[in-house]
């Protein structure tokens, strides 16, 4: 689910938006915290491990001007082991009337704990597929909490019935099963509701057939393995507007209010959708659900709802729009396994958003200025992690919070990005939720570090371990400044705001530009306190920036000219140094005599190269491929990037 941003920007129309992202921030985030309040204490029931839920088909009566629901649910299982009974999550607030079960009724007891236990005449064998069918009836309970996930009202007028589920409120109007470990390869959705009514679900509309009585059928089918919490109904008079987006084409389909129908403006950021599709398609990989749809149902509640293949939607600003399309991908076909996670969710949403500014909503300077707003807002506090402890998982405000959830998590895989590179970034994303055992599944931030070795060969260990689970932020001191020979000297100093990390390492963006205008961009390979860095250049340098684009997350930073720095490089004739890093082609080696030799090992400890340096005290490292490189060489050991 849903949230957005804060924009303080000059721009007087940046500013407007602003204020309407945070107002979507607002009630998004208190919608997502008052639906997790419904089961604070696991991710995954025990009494369910015993089975993989395959199928459902959920049948139901619904009147969206009656808070009531009537249906059978039939689902298919295949045991894990021989099972006696089988376990539902399922509210104790509606009455289950049957279990049908080969023709037979079997025996069942609804718990105080929302679960619906049956019990089988024999045990039933592993591996073996099997069904039943559960027929209930009642209204859910609509208190506290547990009343968001099934809601009825009006719009113009007119009544309107839907759903909102996540976390755990599924078991509040069908049987299902919510752990967060085994998603549903297939369900049918069969509604009846008052001919005059149009639903709106997830997947594929098969049929709408008028009955006797003033009735219609609705058939709504979907092929994708979904979990229980991302099955989605809306009822209400919807206007209906059937499209295609994408290449090659796919359904584009909108159920909308009439008032919103007739609002142009809103129709035209609708619309926008096919913009952002287009976007997202050619960095994040093809849309998931292209075999079904892709579009949107209004709903009652603020802010927005990722339903695969049709998000629920309260208002439909483009910000908005973004951030629940890129939920398709991650959220959706990969979701995360646990709530300690939700930053695989809302992160990448988040970031989601981001590409929506940068490639179409603002110009450069107002992205950077919305980037900068998101570096603040992150870091006007020292304290807290992106990954949700548990002791922190019963508080809603630790799970949803805006900071670290979403702001936080979404600048953590914009920072990813710094690190690998546009290219081999994007194309590690495409790998990720690709991976036959993650599309389509659960996942935690293990297997996303775990992917992003297998795509990229780089390690990203130690940077979740400094940017997901610890806290605060670097802060830099870069000092600079110019030998006669052009050669430009850094010294750089870190601090870290928070004990949790001892110490960020990370490349630093940096920005040369000469008195001329030249300009020249470095990614200094910072990985020690005090560590100096030399370039050669073939002009004189007028001024150096450090974060210019806002690559990372950083506060306090400076940057400062300080002629002391040629003073120790004086005075150090024997301290060694490689620039430039990274390096295309010749390594530079000061502080060595002739006829050192050296070697060259991968980042696998694979030696790939050797030699003596016999004049220049350079080394050509043209032929490596592109990554991270270990030199030995006078009993030092020094690591270089080849790009």
């Amino acid at each position: 689910m849903k949230q957005f941003y804060v924009l303080a920007l000059m721009l007087s129309f940046v500013q407007i938006f602003g204020q309407n992202e945070e107002a979507d921030r607002k009630s998004i985030i208190k919608s997502e915290s008052q639906q997790y309040a419904k089961m604070l204490n696991y991710n995954v029931n025990p009494n369910t491990l015993n089975y993989d839920l395959k199928y459902q088909r959920l049948e139901m009566d619904l009147d969206p001007a009656e808070y009531f629901v009537n249906g059978t649910v039939t689902s298919h299982f295949v045991p894990n082991q021989n099972i006696s009974s089988i376990y539902f999550d399922f509210s104790n607030v509606l009455t289950v009337s049957e279990v049908k079960y080969h023709g037979a009724s079997l025996p069942f007891t609804q718990l105080s704990t929302k679960e619906l236990k049956i019990d089988f005449p024999t045990a039933l064998a592993a591996a073996t597929l099997d069904s039943l069918s559960i027929k209930y009836s009642g209204a859910p309970d609509s208190s506290g909490s547990a009343g968001d996930a099934f809601s009825t009202s009006t719009q113009g007028g007119t009544p309107v019935l839907f759903t909102l589920s996540e976390p755990y409120g599924a078991q509040e109007w069908f049987p299902t099963k919510q752990s967060m470990n085994d998603k549903i390869d297939k369900v049918d959705i069969k509604i009846t509701t008052p001919f005059q009514y149009n639903v709106a679900s997830n997947g594929k509309l098969f049929s709408e057939t008028i009955l006797p009585g003033n009735k219609k059928l609705t058939f709504w089918q979907t092929n994708y393995p979904i979990p229980a919490y991302l099955v989605a109904l809306g009822i209400t008079n919807y206007t209906k507007f059937n499209d295609v987006m994408g290449t090659p084409p796919f359904p584009f389909v909108n159920y909308v209010y009439p008032s919103t129908a007739a609002n142009a403006t809103t129709m035209a950021n609708i619309n926008w959708t096919k913009d952002i599709m287009n976007v997202f398609e050619e960095y994040f990989g093809p849309y998931p659900y292209r075999n079904e749809k892709y579009g949107h149902m209004q709903f009652g509640w603020g802010g927005g709802m990722e339903h695969a293949t049709m998000s629920s939607m309260g208002g439909f600003s483009k910000g908005l729009i973004a951030h629940e399309l890129a939920h398709q991908w991650f959220g959706d076909k990969v979701t995360t396994g646990a709530w300690n996670d939700i930053w695989l969710n809302e992160g990448f949403a988040t970031y989601g958003a981001h590409l929506a500014n940068e490639k179409l909503l603002m110009t450069n300077a107002q992205f950077k200025s919305f980037l900068a707003d998101e570096i603040s807002y992150i870091t006007n506090s020292t304290s807290g992690s992106v990954y949700v402890a548990d002791a922190n998982l019963g508080n809603t405000n630790a799970v949803f919070s805006g900071r670290l959830s979403y702001s936080k998590g979404g600048f953590v895989v914009r920072m990813m990005k710094w690190v690998l590179g546009d290219v081999a970034f994007y194309q590690a994303l495409k790998e990720y939720h690709s991976r036959p055992n993650l599309a389509y599944n659960y996942v935690r931030t293990d297997d996303l570090k775990n992917s992003l070795l297998q795509s990229t060969g780089k390690d990203f260990t130690e940077f979740f371990n400094d940017w997901i689970y610890g806290q605060g932020y670097p802060s830099y001191q870069i000092k600079w400044n110019q030998t006669a020979d052009k050669v430009i000297r850094f010294k750089v100093g870190q601090t870290q705001s928070h004990p949790s990390v001892s110490f960020y390492e990370m490349p630093l963006p940096i920005k040369i530009t000469g008195t001329g205008g030249q300009v020249v961009y470095l990614a200094l390979d910072h990985t020690s306190d005090g560590q100096g860095f030399a370039e050669a250049l073939t002009f004189n340098v007028a001024s150096v920036q450090f974060n210019y684009d806002n690559q990372m997350i950083t506060k306090g930073s400076t940057v400062t000219k300080d002629t002391g720095i040629l003073a120790v490089n004086d005075t150090a004739k024997n301290e060694m140094r490689i620039y430039p890093n990274p390096v295309k082609d010749q390594l530079s080696i000061e502080g060595i005599s002739k006829d050192e030799k050296y070697e060259i090992y991968s980042v696998d400890g694979k030696r790939v190269n050797k030699g003596t340096i016999s004049n220049g005290n350079t080394i050509n490292v043209n032929a490596l491929p592109k990554g991270v490189y270990l030199l030995k060489i006078a009993d030092k050991n020094l690591k270089f990037i080849k790009e």
